[in-house]
C-alpha cells in the first residue's frame, strides 16, 4: 500500500460525476484526494465502499482505497491540480445556482501556487483514455474463471425449491420476472410471498404498490409472515410484533397512485434509499403496467407500456438486481385452464424482453377450493413448457408448489359458448364436416 503524502489531484466533489472520475484518475496510479462535505460520504469511500449506484464503480474505488491512490476528507488540500465538480441546480427562471461553485472555489484559493498545470493536465486526460479503452467487456478467450465463480451470479431464492432448481438458484442480478394472472386470481400475494420470503433470507427488498395502499399491503405482510388470515390478523398485533423483529432482511413498502410515477421515479427512490443506507437486493412494482411512460406521445397504449417495460428491464440491469412485477392477461385468458403467453394483456413484446415469465391460473373453482396451477411460460435459465399444481391461499399469501408436472392431456378444457353453441359442440361440427367434404369433394 502506498502512503499518500501530498496528492497529485484533489477531486471536489464526490458524488454521480466526481466519484466516478476520481477512481478512474486513481486507478492510473494517480494520487487524489477526494473532498466532499458529507462527513458519512467521506466514511463510506475510506472503507473502500461507494454512496452510489454505478456499474463495477465499488471495485475501482476498493482497489484505489487499498493501493493509497484514493483518500476522500471533507477539506481540500495542497495538490498540483483542482478539479471541481458540483451541484449547480436551477433556480429561478432557470438560472444556474453557483453557489456551490464559489464555495469550493473560495475553499481551494489559498493552496493554490504558480506553476505549470499543462504536464498534470495531459496526463489526467491520458488516464482518462486508458480508463475507457480497459472496459471492452467480457473476453471470452480470457475470462474463463468469472464465467465459474460461485458467485457469479448471485441470486435471491423463491419461496419454492423446485422453482430455484429450474432457474439457477433464484432471482439473479438485472432479471425482470413478470408474473401473468387473471384479476383477483392472487397474483399480488405471490409477490407478498416473493417478497416476504427474500426478507426471512436477510435480503433487503423494496416493495412499490401502485394499487393497494401501504398500510394494507404491510397487512398482507403481517398475514405471511405469521400464518393469519387477513380477517384476523387484527387480533395479534403482538405476535406481529414479534415476528418482525426477528426478521434478519429489511422491507420498505411504498405507494404511488397508478401514472403518477414512472422508471425515472423508482430509480430515483432507490437511490434516496441507497443513500440512507438501505439498499435493496430485491424490487417487486406491482403493477409495471401502472407505471407513467415517458413524456413522448406514442400511437398505442401498448408501444407506451413496451416502452416501460424496455425501461424497467434497463433499470434491473444498470442496478444489477432482480426486479419483479405481476401483470394481467386478456379475457380469454382469464378463462384458460393453463394461462399461455398469447394471452398477455396490452402486448406480446412484455414476454420478450423478460427474463423469467410465469403465470398463476386460477378459475372459479379454484378460488373456492384455494387451487390454481403454476406454469413457466419462458426461462432463460432453464426448460420452460411445465405446469404444477398449487395450493393458493389468498389469506395470508401461502402458496405451495406441487412436483408433479401435470400433462397437458390431463388439462380440462372448459367449453365457452357463442351464440348458443358452445366451443365443443363447434369443433365436433367441424369435423363433421370436413368428414362429409371427403366423402363428396363435389
Amino acid at each position: 500500500m502506498i502512503i499518500m503524502k501530498q496528492p497529485e489531484v484533489v477531486m471536489i466533489g464526490l458524488g454521480y460525476i466526481g466519484l466516478p472520475t476520481a477512481a478512474l484518475i486513481a486507478s492510473n496510479n494517480v494520487k487524489v484526494h477526494g473532498v466532499d462535505i458529507n462527513p458519512k460520504v467521506v466514511e463510506t469511500i475510506n472503507r473502500g465502499e461507494i454512496h452510489i449506484v454505478e456499474p463495477a464503480l465499488d471495485v475501482a474505488v476498493a482497489s484505489a482505497v487499498k493501493k493509497g491512490y484514493l483518500k476522500a476528507a471533507t477539506t481540500p488540500v495542497e495538490a498540483n491540480t483542482y478539479i471541481i465538480v458540483v451541484p449547480t441546480p436551477f433556480k429561478g427562471k432557470n438560472e444556474p445556482d453557483i453557489s456551490f461553485v464559489e464555495a469550493a472555489t473560495k475553499a481551494v484559493m489559498p493552496l493554490l501556487k504558480d506553476g505549470d498545470f499543462d504536464g498534470i493536465r495531459n496526463m489526467v486526460e491520458k488516464a482518462m483514455r486508458a480508463g475507457m479503452d480497459k472496459n471492452m467487456g467480457h473476453e471470452y478467450n480470457k475470462d474463463v474463471e468469472s464465467r465459474y465463480r460461485e458467485n457469479y451470479r448471485p441470486t435471491v431464492p423463491t419461496p419454492w425449491p423446485l422453482m430455484n432448481d429450474g432457474i439457477q438458484g433464484g432471482w439473479g442480478p438485472g432479471d425482470l420476472v413478470i408474473v401473468f394472472g387473471n384479476p383477483g386470481g392472487g397474483k399480488s400475494w405471490m409477490m407478498v410471498a416473493i417478497a416476504a420470503h427474500a426478507v426471512q433470507m436477510g435480503f433487503n427488498t423494496i416493495y412499490y404498490t401502485l394499487e393497494l395502499g401501504e398500510d394494507y399491503v404491510g397487512k398482507r405482510f403481517d398475514c405471511y409472515l405469521t400464518g393469519y388470515n387477513i380477517d384476523e390478523v387484527n387480533q395479534y398485533r403482538d405476535k406481529v410484533e414479534e415476528v418482525v423483529s426477528k426478521l434478519p432482511g429489511k422491507l420498505i413498502v411504498k405507494e404511488y397512485a397508478p401514472k403518477s410515477a414512472s422508471v425515472s421515479t423508482i430509480k430515483s427512490h432507490i437511490q434516496k434509499c441507497t443513500d440512507m443506507e438501505f439498499k435493496p437486493d430485491l424490487v417487486i412494482i406491482d403493477y409495471v403496467d401502472y407505471l407513467r411512460g415517458p413524456s413522448k406521445k406514442f400511437a398505442e397504449r401498448k408501444d407506451e407500456i413496451d416502452d416501460v417495460f424496455v425501461g424497467v428491464k434497463g433499470l434491473a440491469k444498470e442496478l444489477k438486481i432482480p426486479i419483479l412485477t405481476p401483470s394481467q392477461v386478456n379475457r380469454m385468458g382469464a378463462k384458460d385452464s393453463v394461462i399461455e403467453g398469447d394471452k398477455a394483456a396490452g402486448s406480446y413484446d412484455k414476454i420478450m424482453v423478460a427474463d423469467i415469465c410465469l403465470s398463476l391460473s386460477r378459475m372459479k373453482e379454484d378460488k373456492v377450493n384455494g387451487t390454481g396451477r403454476i406454469h413457466v411460460m419462458k426461462n432463460r435459465y432453464g426448460i420452460d413448457g411445465m405446469t404444477y399444481n398449487a395450493k393458493v391461499d389468498t389469506n395470508n399469501g401461502h402458496i405451495d408448489i406441487s412436483e408433479d408436472i401435470i400433462a397437458p392431456e390431463s388439462l380440462v378444457v372448459e367449453p365457452t359458448t357463442v351464440q348458443g353453441i358452445d366451443s365443443l359442440d363447434r369443433k365436433a361440427l367441424a369435423n363433421k364436416f370436413f368428414e362429409l367434404q371427403a366423402k363428396d369433394p363435389s
